[in-house]
């Protein structure tokens, strides 16, 4: 588990933008598989040279006019219980941090693993996340 200090920041940049932090597989559960509609979930982490892009390329692309319906995180060796069921409704796409899905009515449709975001600029990121909820999210 990573100090609270070193993670609550990252975390934060996530959760004061809108993002629902999820602690729990129940709470995981309830929010991928009983919305209808979009659900944005990102897979949070510590590596400066993925996730330091991953979070702001998620925020620029929630601000496009198509956007999923509900925003949410969890973070990878801090959310163990959530990460882990997240993962598995993530699945044939192995564990990766930071990854961002997008699920349409509890079925995943759109999938970024560390290795698309690893090297991108936030607004590479933001563009393929873009194109994804231009086709999901009307």
């Amino acid at each position: 588990m990573y100090p609270a200090e070193l993670t609550l920041p990252m975390a934060k940049d996530l959760t004061d933008f809108g993002f629902e932090g999820l602690k729990s597989a129940n709470e995981v559960d309830e929010v991928i598989k009983n919305t209808e509609g979009t659900v944005l979930v990102v897979v949070n982490s510590v590596c400066g040279c993925a996730a330091a892009n991953a979070r702001p390329g998620a925020k620029m692309a929630v601000q496009n006019e198509n956007k999923p319906d509900k925003l949410a995180t969890v973070f990878a060796g801090v959310d163990f219980e959530a990460t882990d069921r997240a993962r598995s409704l993530m699945l044939p796409y192995p564990p990766s941090s930071p990854s961002i899905a997008l699920f349409k009515d509890g079925n995943l449709v759109h999938m970024l693993e560390r290795h698309h975001i690893e090297g991108r600029s936030a607004q590479m990121i933001a563009d393929n996340l873009i194109q994804a909820f231009d086709v999901h999210c009307k």
